[in-house]
Order: C-alpha cells, then structure tokens, then sequence
C-alpha cells in the first residue's frame, strides 16, 4: 500500500522530527536572548549641547482695589414752617355818636351816690361798704337808655346786681347798666346810639332789693371806677 504525504510527515515527526524541531525552538530562544542582553548592556550615548529650560512664571493676575464705597447724600429735609396762626383782632367800637355825649338812663332822684373810697351804709345788707356806682329812682318798667353811644359788649345776670348791660364808649370809657328787667332791647356786639333804649327798670338786684325802685349805673374809666355823675349833664 502507498503512503500519503501526510503518513510519511507523521512518520518523520515520529521518528528524527521531533528532536529537529526541538533543537529550532532553543536555537530561536538562544537568538532572542542575546539581542535582549545586547540591547540592555548597550552604553547610552550622553547627549550633547545645553539645555535650556525656560520656567514661564504663571502671571499673578493683579488685585485692582475696589473703590470706596460712596454713600448716596440724602435729600435735605428742610422743616416746613408750620402755619401762624393770625389773630384775628378785636373789633373796634363802631361809635355813631360823641363819647362826651352822656345822657341819664333814667331820670329820678339819686338814692345812693357812688362811693369807693369811703364806707356807707347798705340797708339790704345791713352792714357798711363802698357802692361803685349810683342808684337813680324810677318806676318799675321805665325805659333805660343808653348813657353814651357805643357798642354792646356784654349782657348777663349777676347773682347779686340781676340783669346787667354794659355798654364800651369811646376814650376808654365803659358804662354798666344794672337791675335791668329780663329780657333786654340789646344783644352783643349792637351799636348804640345816646339815649337808644337798651331795657326797663327791674327788680332783679338781690343785693339791693331794700331800696325804692331804681337803675345802678357804675362806670369806669380804663377799667378804673368812676363817678357817673362827672359824665351826666347835670341840668
């Protein structure tokens, strides 16, 4: 029988073949063992010429200062003046007629005459003191008149005098009308004329209800009391 290509390759490697191919293997090993060992051993060639080695220093980034903080101005409060109150004046007398123009409220006899400066007898009240004005008889009703032309500055009742009107003159002057029926011919703030009709005859002064009927007229003088009968026409 003929043998194939492939039985005598396995014949071969059966026979010397293995021992070839061993001795293949350590000859490659040999092979690269020395040109390992070469190439280990081998000095190293030193390197000629300078090097240089240039260190870029890394650029410190530069601190800019903030600038100061400004404080914003605040509007200057200006104070605001506060209103002025105007005072509104007083008004002034309107006087329609002479202040030395004086004529008697009533016409009747003087019961009391004035006296502050000397103690007289008072029989309503039974004891001696001063009468700031004067008691001029009349009929209980008889119409009162204004003694001077002027202005109405007040009208009340007074716990002992009643009734009352007073009357503001000119020069200072201030009349006071007492013992006056309620109501009156007047109000605040009225102008009068000499001898105008300001009331009638009363009996509402407690303090001189012993007397004959009567009207008290007191004045002053830039608030000073004074005589009405240096004021009245005496004839």
């Amino acid at each position: 029988m003929k043998k194939t290509m492939f039985d005598r390759v396995s014949d071969f490697m059966a026979g010397k073949g293995f021992y070839i191919v061993l001795l293949l293997c350590v000859t490659a090993l040999g092979a690269s063992g020395y040109y390992l060992f070469s190439g280990m051993s081998a000095p190293s060639r030193p390197v000629s010429g300078t090097v240089t080695v240039t260190v870029t220093p890394t650029p410190t980034p530069a601190v800019v200062p903030a600038p100061p903080a400004t404080a914003t101005p605040r509007p200057a409060v200006t104070a605001q003046p506060l209103p002025t109150a105007t005072p509104t004046p007083a008004p002034e007398p309107s006087m329609t007629a002479t202040a030395s123009v004086f004529t008697w409220p009533v016409r009747g006899e003087v019961l009391r005459p004035h006296a502050v400066e000397t103690l007289r007898y008072d029989q309503t009240m039974g004891d001696w003191r001063v009468h700031d004005g004067v008691d001029i008889a009349a009929d209980l009703g008889t119409q009162v008149r204004a003694p001077a032309g002027g202005t109405v500055s007040d009208f009340y009742t007074d716990d002992l005098m009643g009734t009352t009107v007073v009357i503001l003159h000119a020069d200072g002057v201030m009349s006071t009308c007492s013992n006056l029926a309620a109501p009156v011919a007047v109000e605040i703030g009225d102008t009068v004329l000499t001898g105008d009709i300001i009331g009638t005859v009363g009996r509402t002064a407690i303090a001189e209800s012993e007397e004959a009927s009567h009207i008290h007229l007191s004045m002053t003088k830039d608030g000073v009391s004074v005589d009405p009968l240096e004021y009245l026409p005496q004839n």
